[in-house]
């Protein structure tokens, strides 16, 4: 007995040391992470952790969307540069295609829904504020070093008696630049000047939180909207059940492609075989503007609003009023978002007026009646700027439509018109900081045209068998339309056509995805890295300075 009691103690130290030594083990690989955290989000440019985010998702897609089977694996099976292709398309809001849609199964459809979900814009700013939330946290040995600082700052230097050893290491966050006196006078009043920095934190943690809610409220009433359509018009339906697609699979792909700005649908046609259906088309206009180009003025709105709802005013008014200080892309100061919002739809009218004028009876729209023609007009002009959704051929619209479409997908989706001088005082406060470069990096960047007109010429390089074969397909505004699509994140094409080849082949059938599935391997590669570096040209809106143009 007396043995076994001392095995059992035994077996009991041994396992209370084991128990600790695994605590110790976790603990220690907790701070390395910890640590090895805050040295990537605090030390690695910004350009950088998205770029290696966007390639990692778009490497993982391609992966599920190989092993799942697509829906016609007897007739076709796509080859592994078109899926990686649509990867990216999906990743990248882009809406590029070199397969046809209805070629994926159902679960490779929700799977392209999850990619869009987790490359849109929204939810890229929403995990962007909770990553560098921990830079603004208030830590507690700031207190120290604030009291240290007060008491130094209140007695002569010369009898002052600041050591530099009485403050321990630790992260500690620099105030806010200094202001104006009646700016930072106003700033005290309405914040107070000992909790700003716990105030701005808090403030941040809420902005990640209304961002939350409006991705996921937008969506779901999106989803909901588009499901009772369907299932209240049969002309709808019915077209979903002769394509062999779910009602809800395409409520949830077309809902979250629209709000991401991405554009895909699951549809070979896109939103042609819906152009009769102006319900549909009116329930997806405001999630395309309300996931883009007006998303800054629903934030504030929503800001706004949540503070009301959730006793957060004080948190709600620091980001309203103090926004070029929490540096979030997205939240635009106050007169920026008003005049961001008469931009916008002084754009659409323009586009709207002149794309009635040119295309009201043409082909295009025929077969569509009066009241058709208004909605899906007015549908295809907001799609112009970053969705890319469509009802028509675009390969049958007026050059005139599509240079103006070309220049509308060139412009950021928060261009605006200000003419009111001292508007934006830092521009880089709006578009992310600045980044840090040195002047040789910053003499050898180019603009953004620059690098557009260097894709062009490559591709037109890489595909100048089918230029000398094939002109009317393959001509100069055809593919620069398909480069600057890829740029915007947009997803227009022309698409290709069999019927205007110079040469007939009889072999060529017509297929329903983009222009640059007839494009070379060297080609897709290439619009690849235009729906890359489309994606993250945030990051070069400020690049070409150091040419002069005189």
């Amino acid at each position: 007995m007396s043995s076994l009691s001392n095995f059992g103690k035994k077996l009991q130290r041994l396992c209370s040391s084991i128990f600790l030594y695994l605590a110790c083990l976790c603990g220690s690989t907790c701070f390395l992470i910890s640590s090895l955290y805050k040295s990537i989000l605090f030390r690695v440019n910004k350009f950088f952790i998205q770029l290696f985010y966007f390639i990692f998702i778009s490497i993982f897609g391609f992966c599920i969307l190989k092993t799942l089977k697509p829906r016609s694996s007897g007739d076709f099976t796509p080859r592994n540069l078109d899926l990686f292709f649509t990867s990216v398309s999906a990743v990248t809001v882009s809406s590029m295609s070199t397969v046809e849609m209805e070629v994926f199964s159902n679960s490779q459809l929700i799977l392209i829904t999850f990619l869009m979900l987790i490359g849109g814009e929204v939810f890229i700013s929403m995990v962007g504020l909770h990553l560098v939330r921990p830079k603004f946290k208030p830590w507690r040995k700031d207190s120290k070093i604030e009291s240290v600082l007060s008491s130094t700052t209140t007695s002569s230097p010369r009898n002052s008696n600041f050591n530099i050893d009485d403050i321990e290491l630790d992260i500690v966050v620099l105030p806010d630049s200094p202001k104006p006196n009646s700016e930072k006078d106003e700033s005290q009043n309405d914040f107070g000047s000992s909790d700003t920095q716990t105030l701005k934190y808090q403030s941040i943690k809420f902005l990640g939180v209304v961002t939350l809610v409006y991705l996921l409220v937008v969506n779901i009433l999106g989803i909901s909207s588009v499901v009772v359509y369907f299932v209240c018009v049969s002309s709808a339906k019915d077209v979903l059940r002769n394509k062999g697609l779910k009602t809800f699979t395409f409520a949830i792909f077309t809902t979250v492609s629209t709000f991401a700005s991405c554009g895909f649908v699951p549809t070979n046609e896109n939103m042609m075989v819906f152009s009769k259906n102006s319900g549909l088309l009116l329930i997806l206009i405001p999630q395309m503007l309300f996931g883009n180009t007006l998303y800054p003025t629903c934030l504030r709105l929503s800001i706004r609003f949540l503070g009301k709802l959730f006793s957060k005013k004080r948190e709600a008014k620091y980001l309203l009023k103090r926004s070029r200080e929490i540096g979030h892309l997205h939240l635009l100061p106050s007169q920026h978002s008003r005049l961001l919002v008469v931009t916008v739809f002084g754009f659409i009218f323009v586009l709207f007026i002149l794309f009635s004028a040119l295309e009201w009876n043409s082909s295009a729209l025929n077969g569509l009646n009066g009241y058709q023609k208004f909605v899906g007009s007015f549908f295809q002009v907001v799609n112009a700027r970053h969705t890319g959704e469509t009802i028509v051929d675009i390969s049958t619209v007026a050059p005139a439509i599509l240079v103006l479409f070309i220049v509308m997908m060139y412009f950021p989706p928060y261009t605006s018109f200000m003419p009111v001088k001292g508007v934006v005082e830092n521009p880089e406060e709006l578009f992310g900081e600045k980044q840090g470069r040195g002047k040789v990096a910053e003499n050898l960047i180019l603009s953004q045209l620059s690098y557009l007109f260097i894709f062009i010429v490559l591709i037109c390089i890489t595909e100048k068998k089918g230029m000398k074969d094939d002109p009317l397909n393959f001509n100069v505004l055809n593919i620069t339309l398909e480069v600057i699509s890829a740029y915007g994140n947009v997803g227009f094409t022309t698409g290709y056509s069999c019927d205007r080849m110079i040469n007939p082949d009889p072999t060529c059938k017509n297929k329903w995805y983009g222009f640059v599935g007839r494009w070379s391997d060297e080609g897709k590669i290439i619009l690849i890295i235009v729906m890359f570096y489309g994606r993250l040209k945030k990051f070069n809106m400020d690049g070409g300075k150091a040419w002069k143009l005189l």
